[in-house]
């Protein structure tokens, strides 16, 4: 696919609309120093090349009482199947990310269940009616995962970020508070009047549930979802074995990942290995520089390491579960 060429206008809308995709439109002007109307014109055209494909709300299940299960398979070559058993994984009410892949596995993705005896039914039922497909798999769950805005636009190195998953816990929230949040999860650039008109009610209680949402880390952040390819870069996945870590090791880690501008996420996992890293990156060889930096930056921490470049990822139905309401009157 062609590389769109982007000019440094449109690289610091991108940017400010990923860092909070709420942002009014005469507030994104001022930022990036043009009129209210060609910032308006820039957005509507970033969206007509596909390089914006979405606004999306980040929302921590962890905070609905949901724990994140990651599955990691190696899978026959029996291309029909596959098919199958994607389009089966885009339609799984339970599956809440998925990634097609290259490298070590052809597939990850995650399940949302409220203990592991739901995990393990979950997991036991999807897997075995595709047994004749999997070679093999890797069962993890996700402690936390720091989601970084996207550096790369300006090459910022002051990098920001949120934190979905740590501590799970059953926070209450009405059909209003649910209404809200479906509607935000897949459309967080919708105007306040709208949402409200939406959900059926005043813009001043909108406003205050949104606040609300938002001090409870429900709601983590507004953020852009953009067509990698569109913009000529690939997306990798760094699977890291550790030999030992400190917390200043971590912390170090932590802070390596947070100023690189082409870092995405930062996940720590229950698995045979302790964390992944993800990139976007123009191609292998900026990947392997990166690698080969992080390896000479901490060789007394990584022990080994294996990778995956991601062809294709997307949220899945798991959002409705977790946001499963009835319609209000």
């Amino acid at each position: 696919m062609k590389k769109i060429k982007l000019d440094l206008t449109d690289k610091k809308i991108l940017a400010e609309l990923d860092k909070n995709c709420r942002i009014s439109t005469t507030q994104l002007a001022k930022k990036v120093q043009k009129s209210r109307e060609a910032v308006k014109y820039r957005i509507e055209q970033l969206q007509k090349k596909g390089i914006i494909t979405g606004f999306i709300t980040s929302i921590n299940p962890h905070k609905f009482g949901f724990y994140m299960f990651k599955i990691y398979l190696k899978l026959e070559n029996i291309p029909n199947e596959r098919e199958k058993f994607f389009d089966s994984l885009k339609k799984n009410k339970d599956v809440y990310w998925m990634g097609i892949s290259d490298g070590v596995f052809d597939v990850v993705f995650a399940i949302l269940a409220k203990n592991n005896t739901e995990y393990f039914e979950k997991i036991n039922t999807l897997l075995s009616q595709w047994k004749h497909l999997i070679i093999s798999k890797v069962l993890g769950a996700m402690v936390d995962t720091k989601q970084y805005n996207k550096k790369f636009f300006t090459n910022d190195k002051e990098g920001i970020y949120v934190t979905f998953g740590g501590e799970v816990e059953k926070n209450d929230v009405d059909e209003l508070d649910k209404q809200i949040l479906h509607v935000l999860a897949n459309n967080a650039r919708i105007p306040l009047a709208e949402l409200s008109r939406n959900v059926n009610s005043s813009i001043e209680i909108v406003r205050g549930r949104i606040k609300k949402l938002e001090i409870k880390g429900i709601i983590l952040n507004y953020r852009l979802a953009v067509d990698f390819n569109k913009l000529g870069l690939e997306f990798y996945k760094l699977i890291i074995y550790f030999k030992s870590l400190s917390k200043e090791d971590e912390q170090s880690l932590s802070e390596w990942m947070r100023i690189n501008p082409n870092a995405l996420y930062y996940i720590r996992s229950l698995a045979p290995w302790e964390v992944e890293f993800e990139f976007a990156v123009e191609n292998y060889q900026e990947f392997n520089t990166i690698v080969n930096e992080l390896r000479k930056k901490f060789p007394h921490v990584i022990r080994n390491y294996e990778h995956l470049i991601m062809i294709y990822e997307t949220w899945m139905p798991a959002y409705n579960q977790i946001l499963e309401t009835k319609k209000l009157i």
